[in-house]
């Protein structure tokens, strides 16, 4: 559903640019304003490592004295690819209202809102709407996790999230009409999936869920002042898709930091000199990923495997699932080699004609676009050959 560019909804009273710099927490960052470096609050708790880049775009509003605030400005955008996108996760539910009362959401035309922030029991929901004469339950989600044409939600694991699907499931069972509606802030996406490498307890749960509740995606363009643009449309949400991906195999990376140089005898591999830095592992288990992945982040273990005596040196070790039925361990470590800045031959590959599944990088992977590239091709935009 495409509809003529909109006015009436003013999110924010005045928006200027600003450079993002850094975020020293989930709710602060670090950005260029007016070329003054200043704090600002950031109002959304999710990861955001695909949009909040050094150098991004960013877009703020300035607080004033009445909000509490102790930062001048708060974040309320980020530009991708000449598009902007919202950030301000508690705007989410001004904008699903304004598009409920406009009518611009497909099946949810004659809905009427009987309240914003409805309590049932321990539960509260973000609308308890009307249609047909019958109770609607309807909770909202942003997403900002994109590819090129598909989107997904969480960007970080969300048991609360995932806590809201079986709520409205069990009011379903009682016979009112529940469901989740997903605002997705780019105006390219046709898709939409629950990400289950992140969350994969969230998709599955979505997934089982698919003929209890009602799933709406909702793409919207945002106007340079961000109001609603010409482009509100519904995204496709593929099941089949969903049922055969979201399982838990596939392949990982391993993001571990070691703070200086050291020196490691590894089993056969013998003595090797590790450098400061990052590196980047690549693994891959067919069944119980999930386990796979804890018993790296542990250190307490019987060491087995080459990244085992690694990871019990390393300060930090971030894990991302790729979870998939197509092997990719060996096509994803050709891929991190070619932007890696140095590797350790022969580590991780004993049983293939790998050189190495063991990359060096000087500086943080998720803040280097090409890497974040290589996520996303990985994770969200090779899908797009099954759609």
């Amino acid at each position: 559903m495409h509809t003529r560019s909109h006015a009436g909804l003013t999110l924010f009273p005045t928006i200027r640019p600003g450079t993002f710099i850094r975020r020293p927490n989930r709710f602060l960052v670090e950005c260029g304003v007016n070329g003054i470096v200043t704090p600002a609050h950031l109002p959304n708790p999710g990861r955001l490592w695909e949009l909040l880049l050094p150098g991004a775009r960013l877009y703020v509003s300035e607080n004033h004295n009445k909000s509490g605030r102790k930062t001048r400005y708060t974040v309320v955008a980020v530009e991708r690819d000449g598009e902007w996108v919202l950030l301000h996760t508690q705007k989410s539910n001004a904008v699903v209202q304004w598009l409920l009362e406009h009518k611009k959401i497909p099946d949810l035309e004659d809905a009427v809102i009987v309240k914003p922030e409805a309590t049932v029991g321990h539960s509260r929901f973000d609308f308890l709407l009307e249609q047909s004469k019958k109770p609607f339950f309807l909770e909202v989600k942003s997403c900002t996790l994109f590819g090129t044409t598909i989107a997904m939600f969480p960007d970080a694991v969300t048991e609360r999230g995932r806590r809201h699907l079986l709520e409205l499931a069990t009011l379903a069972e009682r016979g009112s009409k529940c469901g989740v509606m997903f605002l997705i802030h780019w105006p390219h996406a046709h898709y939409f999936l629950p990400d289950y490498h992140t969350d994969i307890a969230f998709a599955r749960t979505f997934y089982e869920l698919r003929n209890t509740l009602t799933f709406k995606a909702i793409a919207v363009k945002w106007e340079r002042n961000l109001s609603p643009g010409s482009d509100i449309h519904e995204v496709a949400i593929p099941w089949e898709l969903i049922g055969r991906e979201a399982q838990d195999s596939g392949s990982y990376i391993l993001i571990l930091h070691v703070p200086d140089e050291i020196r490691i005898t590894i089993g056969k591999l013998g003595p090797v000199t590790f450098r400061k830095g990052y590196y980047l592992y690549v693994g891959s288990a067919r069944t119980n990923l999930q386990k796979r992945i804890e018993r790296h982040l542990r250190k307490r273990k019987t060491f087995f495997w080459h990244i085992d005596y690694l990871r019990d040196r390393a300060d930090r070790c971030t894990a991302l699932p790729i979870r998939t039925q197509t092997p990719l361990e060996h096509e994803i470590a050709r891929t991190l080699g070619n932007i890696s800045d140095w590797q350790i031959p022969g580590f991780g590959c004993s049983d293939c004609s790998c050189t190495t599944h063991l990359f060096g990088m000087h500086n943080n992977p998720v803040e280097n676009s090409q890497f974040i590239d290589i996520l996303l091709d990985f994770r969200i935009n090779r899908l797009e050959a099954y759609l």
